[in-house]
């Protein structure tokens, strides 16, 4: 990522999302990590290092609570110190540890002060509690004041300009009630998009107005050097101070057959559409398989869904890309396939949504289609769930490919697939011989028809590569190694379902399920329900068998993994702790502590250490911060959050800390 924007000449990239999954509602979650805080820590990290070390900014955002679309410009989330602590500020603190050099502030409210102006969170935690030494950024047009925002620790006002009747959101010229814009009309989707979008009319508050409110003593003037200090000592870490000619590249001539970098950046290489593959395939994860999977070579394949003449390149909104070139479905498909191919689209397509769509002064000019492979036969006449169940009926196999529709600035109304997509693969699945369903989704959605299909796969929003890489999965070529980073369960089970804590009533969200979201929710003994397919869930076409667990220290523990398949696999050890049952405060059932990917020969074995996270351990107190209780915890070494394979035990003292 950080090779590319230095190719199109960016110092900056506006990533990563760092906000925890906690609405399975949320039109941006495609863009955030997990429900869980130490995998979104670990992953933001981990991005954040890798877009630094090619000297570019990594921008994490959004800080903090930002967990859902609607409403999300006025919304306040209602949450108290300890679940901040504990969920939402973790992957934003590991950011700061890991060397951000921006940070950007959410459009939302935290407990009635907007994020721009949030004075304890950005100033006192963010900077002065954790050290972060770099810029803190408004998210565009999510500035709400001068002073306040200034005072707060607000170092850049993005974009810094007006537009003239704005958006039409919230604040704006636009009648909210009723949509309508500059003589434009927003129903249904459109509508609920503006809803999300902040005030675009109010721009330049750290132009004139900061020179004024310095000028009046209102603000300091050494608040407005130590701005300039943030910011200019970013540019001067990538060595933007240098020298005026530095990365002059641009992103026709860094387009290479190569693999070489020479420090301007390359865009579209060889290495990066192999990378593009490789992250969709290992992100795959089976949920079930009825001895269908792999395929076999010389299989006879129908090739069903509404849109398998496209690639999933991904949600709605200022994450949007459009590749140089792309695979869909029915292409990886048939390149992959060693018997007939035959495609039919069953349903009428599910269309992309973005809010640019509702911006009546976005150009709606399409751009020109990324590069895609030929020769893919899409059956001529309107898409037809007969043909489909016929065609499928002829084949060996169907395989049907179904997805979500997300955006920026918009929730998703229900978990069920748009469409028809549901009622097509029940057709198709009572005449197919065996039936595969490739899930692209956002996130978690809703399987009315499981019971009656052979395996599922969920591929979330796979990319360039999109056809490419799930072929490669479904004929073994890869081993299916994703795991599950937010549970999947039936609507309305779920700790959000309750309308005061989502969307929120009076402009209010309230987080009253407290550390019990995800999995941990799920886990309590008050809640009946069970998920569909629990955290860190996901299948192998390897047999993987865990032994010899022991304690390493008291902050890593050790297990074997065998695979007895005869075919090479990937593992992915997870170790969740259990608190002490002597507990007096109320905690989680388990929590993350740790996790390793292994990748094991057939028939050979894996001895992997998991060190184990000290906040994991431990739980924030008001009065005296993190700490560990004494007693003995149990370490779960499991498959899932709901597949535990060995347990030891640690033992913790009095006066312990993280």
């Amino acid at each position: 990522m950080a090779r590319e924007a230095r190719a199109l000449e960016q110092d900056a990239l506006l990533a990563p999302g760092a906000n925890l999954i906690r609405i399975p509602h949320c039109g941006r979650n495609f863009e955030y990590y997990s429900e869980e805080p130490l995998l979104a820590a670990e992953t933001t990290a981990g991005a954040v290092e890798g877009i630094q070390n090619e000297d570019v900014v990594a921008t994490v955002k959004h800080y903090v609570a930002n967990n859902q679309e609607t409403d999300r410009v006025r919304v306040s989330s209602e949450v108290d110190e300890r679940t901040l602590r504990e969920l939402y500020l973790r992957p934003f603190r590991a950011a700061v540890e890991a060397g951000t050099g921006s940070v950007m502030t959410a459009y939302n409210r935290v407990n009635g002060t907007y994020m721009s102006d949030h004075d304890r969170l950005v100033d006192d935690v963010l900077k002065g509690e954790w050290g972060f030494d770099g810029y803190v950024v408004s998210d565009w047009y999510g500035t709400e004041s001068t002073v306040g925002a200034a005072n707060a620790g607000l170092d850049l006002e993005m974009p810094g300009v007006a537009i003239e009747g704005g958006f039409g959101g919230d604040g704006d010229d636009g009648d909210e009630e009723d949509g309508s814009f500059d003589g434009a009309d927003f129903e249904g989707e459109a509508a609920e998009i503006m809803g999300g979008l902040p005030d675009g009319t109010r721009g330049d508050l750290f132009g004139d107005p900061l020179a004024d409110a310095i000028d009046a003593g209102e603000v300091p003037a050494e608040r407005l050097d130590d701005m300039v200090r943030r910011i200019l000592g970013q540019l001067e870490r990538i060595g933007r101070l240098e020298s005026a000619d530095n990365g002059d590249r641009g992103a026709d001539d860094a387009r290479s057959d190569g693999d070489d970098d020479d420090g301007t950046g390359a865009i579209d290489t060889p290495a990066h559409r192999d990378l593009a593959e490789r992250i969709a395939a290992r992100g795959t994860v089976l949920f079930e398989n009825d001895g269908v999977l792999p395929l076999e070579d010389g299989a006879d394949v129908a090739v069903v869904g509404p849109n398998v003449h496209e690639a999933k390149l991904g949600g709605g909104g200022s994450s949007e890309t459009t590749p140089f070139r792309s695979t869909s479905p029915a292409a990886g498909m048939e390149s992959r396939a060693d018997g007939a191919v035959t495609v039919a689209r069953g349903c009428e397509p599910i269309p992309d949504l973005s809010l640019f769509d509702a911006l009546p002064f976005v150009d709606s000019e399409v751009p020109d289609e990324p590069e895609a492979d030929a020769g893919v036969g899409i059956d001529a006449d309107e898409p037809d769930i007969d043909a489909a169940v016929r065609a499928a009926g002829d084949a060996d196999v169907a395989v049907i490919f179904v997805r979500d529709r997300t955006t920026e600035g918009k929730d998703r109304n229900s978990l069920r697939l748009p469409g028809r997509q549901d009622e097509l693969i029940e057709a198709v699945a009572g005449a197919a011989a065996k039936t595969v369903v490739v899930v692209q989704s956002s996130g978690p959605v809703e399987f009315p028809w499981r019971e009656d299909v052979d395996a599922v796969l969920e591929a979330w929003y796979p990319g360039q590569a999109d056809g490419a890489a799930v072929a490669s999965v479904l004929y073994g070529d890869r081993d299916p190694s994703g795991r599950l980073p937010v549970t999947f369960a039936p609507e309305g089970t779920y700790p959000t379902a309750d309308e005061r804590r989502y969307p929120g009533i009076d402009d209010e969200a309230h987080y009253e399920e407290g550390l019990f979201v995800g999995y941990r929710h799920f886990d309590r003994d008050s809640v009946d329900a069970e998920p569909t397919y629990p955290f860190g869930h996901g299948r192998s076409y390897a047999d993987f068998a865990y032994r010899d667990a022991a304690v390493v220290d008291d902050r890593t523990v050790r297990v074997t993994v065998e695979n007895g398949a005869d075919r090479d696999g990937r593992e992915v050890v997870q170790a969740y702790v259990r608190p002490p049952e002597s507990t007096a405060v109320e905690r989680p059932t388990r929590e993350l502590a740790g996790f390793e990917s292994i990748a094991v020969p057939a028939g050979e074995t894996r001895t992997v250490e998991i060190d184990l996270a000290d906040r994991a351990l431990g739980r924030y107190d008001a009065a005296d911060g993190w700490v560990i209780d004494s007693g003995t915890y149990t370490v779960e070494l499991a498959r899932s959050a709901r597949d535990v394979r060995k347990t030891v035990d640690l033992e913790f003292e009095d006066g312990a800390t993280p």
